[in-house]
């Protein structure tokens, strides 16, 4: 075997910022793992906004980083230390984040305590939909608003990455859920569980809802203000859409509310609480498109357009 077949892999780089187009395959030197580290070899990651946001602007930091915080897949080297994971374990989660992970490649290293072993029963496509829109539905679900049952919860956008998943784990807390989706996508909202369905595209969700104690936005914009409207006196708004939506809380306070935004961090006990939400059969990630590494702008594009219902998996 040659050195370099040891030592280099494919990767997704962009040299500017920009549309989708400008990302490429590129080669680049296989990490290894450190100290704690796992070295995985990545089987399929998934596309999330947070993923468009850095290709084209930088993100906060505003400059250019490895893209990709999903992964599934099966790990190849074990760093020292690691008492948790062993080489050809099947895992998934979502190592590093809010720092740059870069799974869009063909391998990544991750700290051990940032994956978790992958349910036998989903594949690496559907288990690579899940770790970042599911942390972050579980931490605005279950940390952030402590959903209880009985409690009526309006999830935005509910037939997205983030929305989908809401739906399904605020109604396995026991909540009568809520969720805003076009019509053609009802069917959809109700098949995880919603027990209603507004379409925001002629209703308008504050003017014809009951108050509510709960509201998950991914979206941001106008739905902050207007979202508080429909919350019952104590309810919580978790905004995920930007961290421009923390002006909330100020307002909300004056209400008798509260409100802002979340930002969504590794966490394993989370990610072990979903993995067994999962093999159970209680979650289930949709993958809506699933595309080779390859065609990752393809993959972006789509992903800009807004229209997917769950996920865009990109498979290495």
């Amino acid at each position: 075997m040659t050195m370099s077949a040891v030592r280099v892999m494919r990767a997704i780089g962009q040299d500017e910022f920009g549309g989708p187009e400008v990302l490429k395959v590129v080669e680049v030197a296989r990490p290894e793992p450190g100290v704690a580290e796992v070295l995985v070899r990545v089987r399929a990651t998934s596309v999330n906004p947070t993923d468009v946001w850095h290709r084209s602007s930088g993100g906060l930091a505003g400059r250019i980083v490895p893209l990709g915080w999903d992964v599934s897949g099966v790990v190849e080297a074990v760093g020292i230390g690691v008492t948790t994971l062993a080489v050809g374990d099947e895992v998934f989660g979502m190592p590093r984040h809010p720092a740059p992970a870069g799974t869009y490649a063909e391998y990544v290293t991750a700290p051990a305590r940032h994956l978790v072993r992958k349910p036998a029963g989903l594949t690496h496509a559907q288990a690579a939909a899940v770790p970042l829109v599911g942390m972050t539905t579980w931490q605005a679900v279950v940390d952030t608003a402590a959903v209880r049952p009985g409690q009526r919860v309006l999830v935005h956008a509910a037939a997205g990455g983030v929305g989908h998943l809401a739906v399904q784990i605020a109604k396995a807390r026991g909540a009568h859920v809520i969720g805003t989706a076009r019509a053609a996508k009802h069917d959809f909202v109700r098949s995880l569980g919603a027990d209603q369905v507004v379409d925001y595209t002629v209703e308008d969700f504050e003017k014809v809802l009951e108050p509510v104690d709960v509201v998950v936005d991914p979206v941001g914009g106008e739905y902050g203000p207007r979202s508080l409207e429909v919350l019952r006196p104590g309810g919580i708004l978790v905004s995920l859409a930007s961290p421009a939506e923390q002006y909330l809380a100020e307002i909300a306070a004056g209400r008798g509310l509260r409100a802002g935004f979340m930002a969504v961090e590794a966490d394993q006990a989370g990610l072990r609480e979903l993995a067994a939400l999962l093999g159970a059969g209680r979650l289930r990630p949709e993958v809506s498109v699933e595309l080779p590494l390859e065609r990752v702008a393809e993959a972006h594009g789509l992903s800009q357009t807004g229209r997917t219902s769950g996920k865009i998996v990109l498979t290495v």
